[in-house]
């Protein structure tokens, strides 16, 4: 992975930490971005804003990420996440970039019932 895509890749992460502000990520993330999950199939910016960032960015206190690897203009992330409730969660993200702008994330987690987060219900 390049130095300038990892600064993005890891951009993104270090943003849910260090603002509750959307603008910082809406310019991080493309027009066209999408997200995937096993909650949700290739959603919009917006609806990532609406059911994603506003539910959770209350909840996430930081990220450890363990390994950040890749090629081109696409990464892998690893990590644990840390809530402010004290939860940890882990997760695989695959990352699609284009330019300093997050294009597409897949997200890749176990039972919903084994997220900790506002989608879960557990507090």
């Amino acid at each position: 992975l390049s130095p300038k895509n990892e600064a993005t890749v890891r951009k993104w992460y270090k943003e849910w930490e260090t603002t509750k502000d959307w603008h910082p990520f809406d310019i991080l993330l493309a027009d066209d971005f999408t997200f995937t999950s096993p909650l949700d199939d290739h959603i919009s910016k917006n609806a990532f804003k609406a059911k994603c960032w506003d539910t959770q960015i209350a909840f996430v206190e930081r990220f450890d990420l363990k390994h950040v690897i890749g090629t081109g203009n696409e990464a892998f992330v690893m990590y644990v996440g840390h809530t402010t409730n004290g939860k940890m969660f882990r997760n695989v993200e695959y990352l699609r970039l284009r330019g300093e702008q997050v294009q597409a994330i897949e997200c890749y987690f176990g039972a919903q019932d084994s997220f900790p987060s506002a989608v879960s219900g557990q507090k």
